[in-house]
C-alpha cells in the first residue's frame, strides 16, 4: 500500500455504474417518446437471444441504517406492501404494451430499502404477476437483497420455489460500535443462520455485502469480521467503501461526522487487510470490490469474459434491455437511460393515471456509446483497447496524455491499441475511467457530486 499514491489520487469521482454518469444526463433533451421508442429498440433486438433483466425496488424498511444511501421509506405500516405491488405490476404492464412479443426474463433482482420487509405471501403476489406476462430464460438468475434479521424461512422457501438461486445479505462489520453508529444491530448468529436456511433452501450463491470506513471502524474490526465470514463462507463477497456523502443522501449520514470516519490510508489498509484475509480463504478478486469463490457464477463470468457492471453493480451476464420498476428504480437499454420518481405517492399517482413515472433521463450520443464501453471494459476487465474503428475516439489522445502520470506511477500499461490497469493500480479504477470521461473532464462539477475514489 503506497500513501503517497493515494494521497496522489484520492479524489472525488464516480463509481461508473453507468456511463454517462446519472449528474451528466441531459435531462432537458430527454423525452417519453424517446425513451420507449429506445426500449423498443433494446428489446427487439436482443429479447430473443438473451433475454431482459429486471430490478424492482422494494423502499420500505422498518427502521433506518445510517449508512445507507438507497431510496427508503421507514415504516411499520405493512399495509403498505399490496398497494405498493399493485402500482409496480401495473408499471410492469405498461412496459409490456410497448413490446410486440412476449419478454423473456433472464435476470430479475429484488432490491431496497428492504424487501423482506414484504411477507412471502406479498413477495408471491408481485412475482407471480410479474411472470403471468412473461417467461423464464432457461439460464435465469433471479435474486435478492436479504436483511439477515427478518429473512425467515418462507421467504427463501417461497423465492426459492419461483426460481431465485442467489441472495445477498447486508453484513457490513460484526463490531457492536460499529453496528450502534449505523444503526445495524445483527449479531453473527442471526447472519449464520439466515446464511444456512438460505443454503437449505436450495440457494446456490449466497454473498454477504461488507464495508469498510465505517463509522468509528478500525482495522482489528475487519479483521475480526472477515474471520467470521470465512467461517460461514458465502459464495461472494462485495466488499466496499462506505460513501460519506450527508450532503447528497442526508437523512442518516447526518447523525455523524466524516471526521467519525477513518482517513483515506485507513481505510486503504482495512481493504487490503481484508482482501489478503479473503485471498487466503481462497477467494478471487473480481472488479474493484468484489470476491468469489471460484464455484460462483461471479467468478466464471470473469473467465469467460461475461461480466458485466450496470446499477446494480457486477453482474454474471449482459442483456441489452433492463427495466427498472418501483419509486427510484433506474432503467437501461443501453441506448438511454430513465429514471423513476423518488416519492412513493407520486410514483403511484403516476401509474394510476397510466402514465410511467419516469421524471429524468438520457438518450446516448454515438460518442456516449464508444467511451460507455471503454469504461466498462476498465471496471469489468480492468483493460481496454481502440484497434478498430468503432472504438476510436477523437479525444483518444488527450486521454492517453492525462493517463501518463499514472502509467509512470506503474498503475497502467499503455500500447499503441490498448490500455491495461496493473495490479498495483487496481485500487484505482476509477481514477483511470474518469480520464476516459469525457462529459466529466468537459465539465467539472462545481460542488462534490461523488465519493472519494480510494
Amino acid at each position: 500500500m503506497n500513501l503517497k499514491l493515494i494521497g496522489k489520487y484520492n479524489v472525488p469521482g464516480p463509481r461508473y455504474t453507468s456511463y454517462p454518469t446519472v449528474p451528466y444526463w441531459d435531462d432537458e433533451l430527454f423525452t417519453l417518446k424517446e425513451w420507449k421508442a429506445s426500449i423498443q429498440r433494446s428489446f427487439d433486438e436482443s429479447n430473443f437471444s438473451e433475454g431482459i433483466s429486471l430490478y424492482i425496488h422494494l423502499p420500505f424498511c422498518e427502521s433506518l441504517c445510517t449508512f445507507c444511501g438507497c431510496n427508503k421509506r421507514i415504516t411499520k405500516n405493512h399495509h403498505v406492501e399490496v398497494p405498493y405491488i399493485q402500482s409496480v405490476l401495473k408499471e410492469w404492464k405498461m412496459y409490456w404494451d410497448l413490446f410486440e412479443e412476449k419478454p423473456v426474463i433472464k435476470e430479475l433482482h429484488l432490491g431496497g430499502g428492504t424487501p423482506t420487509f414484504f411477507s412471502a405471501e406479498n413477495l408471491q403476489l408481485l412475482l407471480d404477476g410479474i411472470f403471468s406476462l412473461a417467461r423464464k430464460h432457461p439460464d435465469a438468475e433471479f435474486s435478492f437483497e436479504g436483511h439477515p434479521n427478518n429473512t425467515k424461512k418462507d421467504h427463501l422457501q417461497a423465492l426459492a420455489k419461483l426460481g431465485f438461486n442467489r441472495l445477498s445479505y447486508g453484513v457490513q462489520d460484526y463490531n457492536p460500535v460499529v453496528q450502534k453508529a449505523i444503526h445495524r444491530i445483527q449479531p453473527f448468529k442471526n447472519v449464520k443462520k439466515a446464511t444456512i436456511e438460505a443454503r437449505e433452501a436450495g440457494f446456490t450463491s449466497v454473498g454477504h455485502d461488507i464495508i469498510f470506513g465505517l463509522p468509528f471502524q478500525k482495522k482489528e474490526h475487519i479483521i475480526h469480521t472477515i474471520e467470521r465470514t470465512r467461517e460461514l463462507m458465502p459464495d461472494r463477497i462485495a466488499f466496499y467503501s462506505y460513501a460519506h456523502v450527508p450532503w447528497i443522501k442526508g437523512n442518516g449520514q447526518r447523525g455523524f461526522k466524516e471526521s467519525d470516519t477513518p482517513s483515506a490510508s485507513e481505510k486503504r489498509e482495512q481493504y487490503e487487510i481484508g482482501k489478503k484475509m479473503l485471498l487466503e480463504a481462497g477467494y478471487e478478486e473480481i472488479g474493484m470490490d468484489h470476491f468469489a469463490l471460484k464455484t460462483d457464477s461471479l467468478y466464471q463470468a470473469v473467465e469467460n469474459k461475461s461480466l458485466h457492471r450496470n446499477f446494480m453493480g457486477y453482474t454474471a451476464s449482459k442483456t441489452l434491455s433492463m427495466i427498472g420498476l418501483g419509486v427510484s428504480a433506474i432503467s437501461d437499454s443501453w441506448y438511454g437511460f430513465a429514471q423513476n420518481v423518488k416519492g412513493v405517492e407520486e410514483y403511484q399517482h403516476l401509474v394510476q393515471n397510466n402514465i410511467l413515472p419516469v421524471y429524468r433521463g438520457h438518450i446516448l450520443t454515438e460518442e456516449d456509446l464508444i467511451i460507455r464501453k471503454h469504461i466498462l471494459n476498465l471496471m469489468c476487465k480492468l483493460k481496454t483497447f481502440w484497434y478498430t474503428r468503432n472504438q476510436f475516439f477523437r479525444e483518444l489522445p488527450e486521454v492517453l496524455v492525462k493517463l501518463r502520470e499514472m502509467q509512470q506511477d506503474g498503475l497502467v500499461e499503455i500500447d499503441s491499441n490498448y490500455l491495461k490497469i496493473t495490479e498495483k493500480g487496481r485500487p484505482f479504477v476509477r481514477n483511470v475511467a474518469m480520464a476516459f470521461d469525457l462529459r466529466l473532464q468537459r465539465k467539472k462539477p462545481e460542488a462534490r457530486l461523488f465519493s472519494m475514489t480510494v
